[in-house]
Parts: C-alpha cells; structure tokens; sequence
C-alpha cells in the first residue's frame, strides 16, 4: 500500500517514521506542514491523487492546549476542518483513514475508565475541535478509523517527561498536579498499535489506546524522576487550583484499551515499562 502520514515531524509522526523500517511491505509518504498543508483542499487532492496514496495516518495536530484558548481559529482549521479534508480526499479513492484524537473529547467527571460509546463533553477549545475532526472524519471517510489517545511522551519534541527531567535536575523542589487522574502513552506503543490495524486491515469506528494502567501527574513525575536517578528534588503535590491553567483538563481520563486489544490482538504495555525503555533510550 501507499500510506500518507501526515505530521511526521511530531512525538507520533517521528516513532511512525522509526517502524516503517520494519514494515517494509509498504511505500511511505511522510510529510509535515514543508511537504504537504493540510489546510489546503487542492493541495492534499493532488497528492493523494498524483502519489496513488491508498491510506492516511494523520499524525498532524494543534497540540498547545493552553494556545490553543487564544488561538481558536487556527486550532480548528488545523484540528477540526484539515482532518475532514483528508478523509474527502481518499474517500475518493476508496481509501483508508486512521485519525489520532484524545482524551479531551471527555469533560473528566467519569469515575470508571471511558469506553468508546461514552457521552462526549469537551470543556476546553482543544478538546473541542479534536472532537469535530473525528465528526468530520466519520461523515467525510465510510473507511475510517479514530484512535483517542492521552499523556503522549516519546524521545522526540517536547513533552512531559522531558520536562520532568530537565526540570528536575534544574531545581530542588517541584510543585505536580496530584488531583488529575490518567494513563501516559508512548508514542512508540501508540505507532505500533498504529501499525496492528493497517496490517491486519483497518476496522472503522472509534478506540482508545493508552499504555495499562492509572496514575496521577504526581506519582508519574516521581516514577519520571527514580527511574532517570534524579535524587536531588522534592517533588510535593499540588491540587488543580493551585495551577490554574487556561484550558480546562479532565481530572479523571482513563481509556478503556478492550476494544482495540480484541479487535486488532493487540497486547498494551504496562505504563512504567514503557516509561522505563523511553527514558534509557533518551
């Protein structure tokens, strides 16, 4: 197959980038905003067209939550309307598209893990456009995939755990949010599962994918810190009051993993596991 990823300079696009070398059976067209805008309706149409592509991986997003509050018409063009562009685009050619949302889409007053066919309530403008883009990607794509992921970390671009580290050798006491409850992802496990469904062919509808587990950003900043050997900081709990942000963020965002493990056969790794290879790798 010719598989368009789109974002392949981001966390999830670069760990694409990494496995492709391991699937060899198909042709790659990685691209970020230099090779392709996916803003732009004739410019993905040609691509699509003139590269005979037969599935999209969109990788591409406005991640800035707290920008995104200022930056709400760009959010939803790059979230919300480019995603529905793709899907047009290989629809007619009868293609596939695997969509990456998140956590976000859920307002976070759940107390048991968020199955797929829960109530959706976005309470902040990232959330609210990553869920339009999964709406405009069902209508626009019969063949189409929504993947909801949460805490994204990986070797590459700034993220979570990255900060914990730098931040941790920088200074000796750190204030983390104890109160938001979810379970990190790495990018890699997320590209591998990524990787699950194209291989065994794509089964359209909507799934969560996190590593196995919960924790809260406390207690995942502590494991960030024991296993990168970082003794000199204290890192104390803080409520979510405490760090008022602009975007509102899910207290309680644990994804229910079942249908993909059974659909695709695939075996999720536990969260520290996946933490501790990260962090070896960085």
């Amino acid at each position: 197959m010719n598989i368009l990823i789109t974002g392949c300079n981001g966390q999830l696009g670069n760990e694409m980038q990494l496995l492709e070398k391991e699937n060899p059976q198909h042709a790659y067209f990685n691209t970020d905003v230099a090779e392709l805008d996916i803003t732009d309706q004739a410019a993905i149409e040609h691509f699509v067209s003139e590269n005979k592509i037969d599935g999209i991986v969109n990788c591409a997003a406005y991640t800035s939550v707290d920008k995104a509050e200022e930056n709400k018409a760009f959010c939803s063009k790059l979230n919300a309307e480019a995603p529905g562009l793709l899907a047009a685009a290989i629809e007619k050619r009868g293609g596939w598209m695997i969509q990456i949302s998140t956590d976000y889409v859920f307002d976070g007053t759940n107390h048991r893990p968020y199955v797929e066919t829960d109530s959706v309530c976005p309470n902040s403008t990232y959330g609210r456009t990553k869920l339009a883009g999964e709406q405009a990607v069902q209508q626009a794509c019969s063949h189409s995939m929504i993947i909801r992921t949460a805490w994204l970390y990986s070797t590459f671009g700034n993220n979570f755990v990255k900060t914990m580290i730098r931040l941790g050798k920088e200074k000796l006491e750190l204030g983390v949010i104890f109160d938001q409850i979810g379970t990190p992802t790495y990018a890699r496990d997320l590209a591998a599962a990524i990787f699950a469904a194209v291989n065994k062919g794509i089964v359209p509808g909507i799934y969560h994918f996190s590593n196995e587990g919960v924790i809260s950003w406390y207690d995942f900043t502590k494991a960030i810190h024991r296993i990168a050997g970082i003794t000199t900081c204290h890192v104390r709990p803080l409520h979510t009051e405490e760090y008022p942000t602009p975007a509102a963020r899910p207290h309680y965002s644990v994804l229910d993993k079942t249908k993909i493990k059974e659909t695709f056969g695939i075996e999720v790794p536990y969260w520290e596991d996946s933490l501790a290879e990260c962090i070896s790798k960085l």
